[in-house]
């Protein structure tokens, strides 16, 4: 219990000495040893990029999850170390609604079949949206908050005690100064010499630690780059999803305005070319046929092009019919337009393989 007193004592005498000695540097009473340049640079370094990963993450939260009370929801299951349970996404929620009010308002009638087409889509674009922000959290927002939550605290910590070092020094000057029996001089010059040693020992452990924050910049880097692919992806999907809904909804309008009540049901999503595959080319071959003279290969010879290129495909894509050619990422192929084709494709070679592909699958290579 007497130690425990003495040691509290001691502690708070150490305390009020190190706030007096701060108080009077604030006031301009008493000296302040000032860190190195370098030490400095390098403080000022790492408080800037604590601010500008704490405003970085904050902004990026709120670009994912809008809503305050999710994102609050997800805050208290993260500090609980407990798996947050899966949340239906709005496009999905709103996909799930529609197909829903398609039941009561008969899946045969034109708004019906039309909810029905739509609400697949949404469910599809909620299911992109739903990857997003998996690929996100754990590639982008995980790593900026273990930087906050981890490596900044412990540097926090050691500039904290750096600057009590940097305290402890100031008052063993002041000391000696004010000393006048030789004895009071050498005991001074000895504490002094401590709290020198203790000072540069300190001063090279916050020196170390904050050198680390070039590391954490190049992590960051690359949890950047990680986060710019992976809504290059989402956006990519999300724009191929709706060409294939306006093209389904033309499909639809062309039915309403046909003669016959039975054409005015709009095709079934479920069973379209986007799931089953590459529909039979005699179909293919019989629907192009109606809407334009010739093939697509009879277009591609005689048409004259505007020039070819090579393009490397950023993503996978499958081919939803045989007007279409399937790709592979990272591969390279050969590209060209016709005049008159829709700018969102071009015609794409490999091989003695021909087809339209999309534009937003593709970097256009010089």
């Amino acid at each position: 219990m007497d130690f425990n007193v003495k040691k509290l004592a001691t502690g708070a005498g150490v305390f009020f000495t190190r706030a007096v000695q701060f108080t009077e540097e604030k006031l301009g009473q008493a000296e302040k040893t000032e860190l190195n340049p370098h030490l400095e640079n390098l403080i000022t370094r790492a408080d800037c990029t604590k601010n500008w990963t704490e405003k970085i993450l904050r902004q990026t939260e709120v670009l994912l999850q809008p809503n305050p009370s999710a994102r609050l929801e997800e805050f208290i299951y993260d500090k609980l170390d407990k798996k947050l349970p899966s949340r239906t996404t709005n496009p999905e929620l709103l996909g799930q609604y529609m197909l829903e009010a398609a039941k009561d308002f008969g899946p045969a009638t034109p708004y019906g079949s039309t909810l029905i087409t739509v609400g697949e889509y949404q469910k599809r674009l909620g299911g992109a949206e739903r990857e997003l922000l998996q690929t996100s959290a754990a590639g982008f927002l995980t790593p900026l908050r273990n930087f906050l939550e981890g490596d900044w605290r412990t540097i926090s910590k050691e500039r904290r005690l750096l600057e009590n070092r940097r305290l402890d020094l100031d008052i063993c000057k002041a000391r000696l100064k004010k000393g006048k029996l030789a004895e009071a001089k050498a005991a001074a010059e000895h504490e002094l010499r401590v709290a020198q040693t203790e000072f540069d020992r300190q001063a090279e452990v916050t020196r170390l630690l904050l050198e680390g924050i070039s590391s954490t910049h190049l992590n960051h880097l690359r949890c950047l780059q990680d986060f710019a692919e992976a809504q290059a992806t989402y956006y990519a999907q999300c724009h191929h999803y709706m060409q294939d809904l306006q093209r389904e909804l033309n499909k639809c309008a062309n039915a309403v305005s046909a003669p016959h009540p039975t054409a005015a049901v709009c095709p079934d999503p479920v069973s379209s070319a986007f799931l089953s595959g590459p529909s039979s080319p005699g179909a293919t071959v019989s629907s192009q046929s109606s809407q334009r003279p010739g093939t697509l290969a009879m277009e591609q010879t005689q048409l004259p092009v505007t020039g070819t290129r090579k393009a490397k495909v950023l993503y996978d894509y499958d081919a939803h019919d045989v007007s279409e050619l399937s790709l592979l990422a990272d591969e390279l192929i050969t590209v060209y337009t016709v005049p008159g084709m829709d700018p969102d494709w071009l015609i794409g070679e490999r091989g003695n393989q021909k087809g339209k592909v999309p534009v937003t699958y593709l970097e256009l290579l010089s």
